[in-house]
């Protein structure tokens, strides 16, 4: 189920602070008590490959974001107990030792179920146990949401577990919102702030087209 033009799921899910502290976030009161954009990545697990650089790569993003009235958040089905200790391991490590915002530790699965982003290929049952078997880790993909003021999601996407995401491409379709929301106009393919937009109608369309 795709979640863009809808508010995100008003769930609380325990995450841990660059303090060591194992907190309660709600990632839509996040954005609407704050008046504040959210973007709400998923990665599979910590202490693995591409997850780090991720990680980091947001870290370094930070202030562009904070630019623009974002808040980061990170999330994974790993505990808060297990963020923590690769919080405390270095870069050099393999660890993320210097980020600051804060994880979610989805453990239960209740987000990331209702947001259907877990690798379960498939359930089987087993006959002879009589239990449902899970092919897969019951992890995440490396999901992405951008979620505005209102709570609204606007924008999704699943990447496979070993295909890293650009950052830069966030902050585009953040400043693509922003632009939306500040002067009514729509955003063509390839827009970056300071580029020309356009108009939602047929002579603003053929206008720029003709121009580009």
């Amino acid at each position: 189920m795709s979640y863009v033009g809808k508010k995100f799921p008003n769930l609380s899910v325990n995450a841990m602070n660059e303090m060591g502290d194992t907190i309660q976030v709600n990632v839509l009161e996040e954005a609407v008590q704050n008046k504040k954009k959210v973007l709400l990545f998923w990665y599979p697990k910590d202490f693995t490959f591409v997850c780090p650089t991720e990680l980091h790569a947001f870290q370094e993003a930070l202030p562009e974001f904070e630019k623009r009235n974002t808040i980061v958040i990170g999330a994974s089905c790993d505990t808060a107990e297990v963020h923590f200790a690769w919080l405390n391991t270095s870069k050099d490590d393999g660890g993320i030792e210097g980020v600051t915002y804060n994880l979610l530790a989805d453990t239960n699965r209740n987000l990331s179920r209702v947001l259907d982003i877990l690798d379960i290929t498939e359930v089987t049952y087993d006959e002879e146990t009589g239990l449902d078997m899970v092919v897969g880790d019951s992890v995440t993909y490396r999901a992405t949401y951008l979620i505005d003021e209102t709570g609204t999601v606007f924008h999704e996407g699943i990447n496979h577990m070993p295909i890293g995401r650009n950052v830069n491409e966030y902050i585009r379709l953040i400043d693509a919102m922003s632009h939306l929301q500040e002067h009514g106009e729509v955003c063509p393919a390839n827009w970056e702030e300071g580029k020309e937009a356009m108009n939602a109608n047929r002579e603003a369309t053929a206008a720029y087209l003709s121009n580009n």
